[in-house]
């Protein structure tokens, strides 16, 4: 209690300093203004009067981490697809529900059981003026599935043998076999579509030995959102303006900037004093002080995972006995407690219970440091070992490193613990240069198999997802079949199969489903976070 009471009090001061610096140079610099009148649709709950009065302003969102990679097809990280899902779109998407639901595509029809014929919205223009077509969307997915681009996603669509252009406004996907998540998959931010001049112009920036993806992620991508990109300065912000000619309902602010501010206690003094009107994540022993202010907080469970990655080609890792003798040390509700002040959800395995798949019968490895001991021993570790633990910038991140660094003690395990940029996290997990890691996956799909084959799937090593390099031939089978299954009840069998196979062999340390927790200023409404963790804003408004 009396640490709790001295972290609080240190905190505290922390924020009073920050809210000390950031008064000094004046106060909210909004600008709203009723200039911006056309965010007006025929759907639309409030009246044209209240539309204009509420109308314009420059959004600012705080945020911890940048964006590693602003071209969406090469992109794998969340900070880049929360501000990439504001400027692009995919045929579907979803709703706040969670159902999949219209977007580029206004309908879509299974021809039979590897055919989908989807008819698309018409007169929809890219920010740079090229039109949206059919022929805009097979050459999106030529690009996805196009080896020489080499897109880490593009196991998503594997299943994809052409996508044939049936008329100006209707395309097909046919896939190698039947494809039960394809709807689910296209929902995923690396699914959406993106101006075919400037795939053009990326394809022949790779003729100039420049890699996939350079030009769209230096010139900012060219899509059909209601915003459109302006600029990114690396490492401190991203601005984005009001796409006025948009097709569907209009954004409603003149602009938005994402502000890159890895401090927690700034960022809360950004939204306490005007400079900020929405901040994510916030910490969870910040939520109180901050519910004490004229601001909100936004609590969103998440469909993510939270989790402990194992380098399995490197020794002592390649023995399972080690990864289940160090997963029993991990008290998963004892984090959630005593790190994020008892905000989100133990992990049985890798799935939530809200995606496709997940089998609460799932039997997890528990906490047991006297078996722990006994598997180290049998290892031939009784005398412990030296590694090290990787973590970002994520403050629960290094927390849950520190209580793993004093739980390793317990079986003569010594760790350091290093904290890496983002960006070269990124990089350097996927080249397998780690021993252990910290790292979270969002699930945009909703699917198990987007979530199991990312992570696990063999096919999958390195920037792909699975950077814990793990390989077992039966679970790579499985994950084949269950994909091409469609009969409900053996699919769900499959996955159960898949999960007790993957916390027997602990691969990783499942740790929990973590929720989103924003800070909202009174100032705005129509703000929400997705389970992905992907900021919603088209609908966010001053109030006046």
């Amino acid at each position: 209690m009396k640490n709790n009471l001295k972290s609080n009090f240190l905190l505290f001061l922390v924020m009073a300093f920050a809210l000390l610096l950031v008064a000094c140079s004046g106060g909210d610099d909004s600008g709203v203004d009723s200039s911006n009148s056309d965010n007006t649709t025929a759907d639309s709950s409030s009246s044209s009067t209240e539309v204009e009065a509420a109308a314009g302003g420059d959004l600012v969102l705080a945020t911890l981490s940048d964006a590693a990679n602003l071209d969406p097809h090469m992109s794998t990280d969340v900070p880049s697809a929360s501000v990439l899902s504001n400027i692009t779109e995919g045929l579907v998407k979803k709703d706040k529900e969670g159902n999949i639901v219209p977007s580029l595509a206004k309908s879509w029809t299974a021809v039979d059981d590897v055919t989908w014929e989807f008819e698309l919205e018409e007169g929809i223009t890219f920010h740079d003026g090229e039109d949206f077509n059919a022929a805009a969307v097979k050459k999106n997915f030529d690009r996805i599935l196009d080896p020489e681009v080499g897109a880490p996603r593009a196991f998503l669509f594997e299943a994809v043998k052409e996508v044939e252009v049936v008329s100006d406004y209707v395309v097909r996907i046919h896939t190698h076999y039947p494809f039960a998540p394809l709807l689910n998959h296209l929902n995923h931010p690396v699914g959406v579509i993106i101006s075919p001049a400037q795939i053009d112009a990326d394809y022949e920036n790779m003729k100039a030995d420049q890699p996939a993806g350079a030009l769209v992620n230096e010139q900012g991508p060219i899509g059909t959102g209601f915003m459109k990109f302006d600029y990114w300065t690396p490492g401190t912000e991203i601005k984005l303006v009001n796409n006025e000619d948009y097709w569907s309902q209009k954004a409603y602010v003149d602009s938005v900037t994402f502000k890159v501010i890895p401090e927690s206690a700034t960022r809360a003094a950004e939204l306490e004093t005007g400079y900020a009107h929405i901040i994510e994540p916030v910490q969870p022993n910040e939520v109180e002080m901050i519910e004490g202010t004229t601001s909100t907080v936004d609590i969103t469970p998440g469909s993510s995972l939270s989790y402990v990655g194992f380098n399995i080609d490197k020794e002592p890792f390649d023995d399972v006995r080690v990864r289940q003798a160090i997963s029993m040390l991990v008290d998963q509700q004892l984090i959630i407690d005593g790190i994020y002040e008892g905000i989100g959800e133990v992990a049985k395995g890798p799935l939530a219970p809200s995606v496709y798949g997940y089998d609460d019968s799932v039997e997890p490895l528990t906490y047991d440091v006297e078996k722990a001991k006994e598997l180290l021993a049998e290892a031939g570790l009784a005398d412990g070992f030296t590694t090290t633990i990787w973590t970002n910038d994520n403050p629960q991140r290094q927390d849950i490193a520190i209580m793993l660094q004093e739980e390793l003690k317990k079986i003569n395990v010594t760790a350091d613990i290093e904290v890496v940029e983002w960006g070269a996290y990124l990089a350097k997990t996927a080249a397998g240069e780690h021993d252990m890691y910290i790292l979270g996956l969002s699930n945009p799909v909703g699917d198990a198999d987007y979530f199991l084959t990312q992570l696990f799937h063999s096919k999958n090593h390195g920037d792909a997802g699975n950077r814990m390099f793990y390989t077992n031939d039966r679970v790579d089978a499985l994950l084949d079949e269950a994909r091409e299954e469609i009969d409900t009840t053996k699919r769900l069998a499959l996955y159960k199969e898949i999960q007790d196979i993957l916390v027997e062999e602990a691969p990783m340390i499942y740790i929990h489903h973590q929720a989103y927790i924003s800070g909202v200023s009174e100032k705005i409404e129509g703000y929400w976070i997705n389970d992905s963790g992907h900021h919603k804003l088209q609908e966010v408004k001053f109030i006046k």
